[in-house]
């Protein structure tokens, strides 16, 4: 299973983002219904993905996300390439679409890289 690392911090979050090359987030709140319905099937989607760092944000814990990533609704998906947003997805995600651009930068990165 996909390792899940838990955000507490802002300074966590921007650290994660700057650490790694190619970064996922997932902004959720404990109340939200669709966040614990979507967070399993994006964590099996990003499961091939052994270079994606994927990070849990707690909305509630760390208020400062929502102005940081101008972020208005959860669960909310932030994917970074190299610190540049590359993907974003907010309540109700299509999968197949989400996996399809997964696919392609993944791609692009790997090639990049050889």
């Amino acid at each position: 299973m996909k390792d899940i690392h838990e955000l507490t911090t802002i300074e966590m979050v921007e650290e994660a983002i700057q650490q790694h090359e190619l970064v996922f987030l997932y902004v959720s709140r404990p109340e939200c219904s669709v966040c614990h319905a979507l967070f399993p099937k994006i964590r099996a989607l990003l499961e091939p993905y052994p270079s994606i760092y994927l990070g849990h944000i707690n909305a509630n814990e760390v208020e400062e996300v929502a102005s940081k990533f101008l972020i208005f609704t959860v669960p909310t998906m932030i994917m970074f390439v190299e610190q540049k947003e590359y993907i974003r997805a907010d309540r109700f995600v299509r999968l197949e679409r989400l996996e399809e651009q997964l696919q392609q930068i993944h791609s692009m990165y790997i090639q990049d890289e050889e």
